[in-house]
């Protein structure tokens, strides 16, 4: 019975990682798939980019929210002990499959974004406190930088770095999660390595943030 209820919630955590927030918002809002447009990535950074910045917050929130409410999904079982290592390991396993239907969205023809977000989502529902300082380290990245893209990798590296070295993390199956989640972070970002090391990727813009807000607030 154990086995049915885990592969049904982690099913179930893959049809909420589905759930195509980007594309759909571009589609029903903007008669346009947010596919074929900046980068092609259906993304919260690429909405930011094509569709606004209201667009891109609302991407961005809910994309998060799929990934730490497939995790959270563990709460329709009761036969695992909190924070135990079988209890870690069906977190991981539901939070995977949230990022591998973020990324490959059966809703959406299997081409989706490239995890980012819904993967904060699922490390902040499994590790809080490591989480809020990788947030901190994008944020401070990114004033410094402007790539966006630069922020992600450089936060999603540090992740292993908090949970290995900082908070001495014992939980084989979560250090071995964050060191998989930091070589992914740079196999989904090749594109935009190598834009960074020709001096091709763009860098965020505040200040015309801040008049396009200014615009659609006036």
């Amino acid at each position: 019975m154990h086995i049915v209820v885990n592969i049904l919630i982690t099913i179930l955590a893959y049809l909420l990682g589905s759930i195509p927030t980007s594309i759909w918002i571009s589609r029903s809002f903007f008669n346009i798939d947010i596919r074929d447009y900046g980068s092609g990535n259906a993304g919260a950074t690429n909405t930011f980019r094509v569709l606004g910045t209201k667009a891109g917050i609302v991407v961005f929130i809910v994309d998060i929210l799929k990934g730490f409410l497939a995790v959270n999904l563990i709460y329709l079982t009761d036969y695992y002990i909190p924070d135990s290592g079988d209890y870690i390991n069906i977190q991981l396993l539901l939070g995977i499959a949230a990022m591998l239907g973020h990324i490959f969205p059966i809703y959406a023809g299997f081409r989706g974004g490239k995890g980012v977000a819904t993967l904060f989502g699922v490390i902040c529902a499994i590790s809080f406190y490591p989480t809020l300082i990788m947030a901190g380290i994008f944020v401070l990245t990114l004033v410094i930088t402007r790539y966006v893209s630069l922020s992600s990798m450089i936060s999603g590296l540090s992740f292993p770095v908090l949970i290995i070295v900082v908070f001495k993390e014992t939980t084989s199956s979560l250090v071995i999660f964050s060191l998989i989640m930091a070589v992914l972070m740079l196999f989904t970002h090749q594109k935009n390595i190598e834009r960074l090391l020709n001096k091709e990727e763009k860098k965020a813009d505040f200040s015309k943030l801040k008049k396009k807000n200014r615009k659609e607030s006036g």
